[in-house]
């Protein structure tokens, strides 16, 4: 079970589901690079306060379940992890520069995702809607949308 991240003067539950991809979708993880990207991680944790819930490989990508405090900056929480993570991995293991032919380990892009503990959209909308007062008027309701 996942707690809640108690500070002086605020208690938060963020929890995000990112995706790397590793460049070119190359297959490079063998279980030693495996075990280091899992001892890599951690120890950002430590040092950045993000606790890795779960770290799964896909073969040509990677998946992290990862929960912080909310003064991090969420891209650079994912600069971070995807720039430290491939320089220690091509520092500890070197061959996996012979399938990535630009030295560069994880694509530009990502996929980000917050996910909840207690609900989705709409059982988070009807909870707000059903707080305290006797009487909830909605001024504004909109969808999640990309911004492009």
């Amino acid at each position: 079970m996942v707690d809640h991240i108690v500070k002086r003067h605020n208690k938060s539950l963020l929890i995000f589901h990112l995706v790397c991809p590793v460049k070119f979708r190359r297959k490079v993880f063998t279980e030693a690079s495996s075990q280091t990207l899992k001892e890599i991680c951690l120890e950002l944790g430590i040092r950045y306060e993000y606790r890795f819930l779960e770290i799964g490989i896909d073969q040509d990508h990677v998946h992290f379940l990862i929960q912080t405090v909310p003064n991090t900056l969420i891209s650079g929480m994912v600069n971070t992890i995807k720039s430290i993570t491939g320089r220690l991995i091509f520092a500890k293991h070197p061959e996996v520069k012979e399938f990535l032919w630009k030295k560069k380990f994880w694509t530009d892009g990502y996929y980000i995702n917050t996910v909840g503990r207690y609900g989705d959209l709409t059982m988070i909308e009807n909870y707000v809607k059903k707080q305290g007062a006797k009487e909830y008027t909605q001024i504004h309701q909109d969808h999640p949308t990309l911004f492009t």
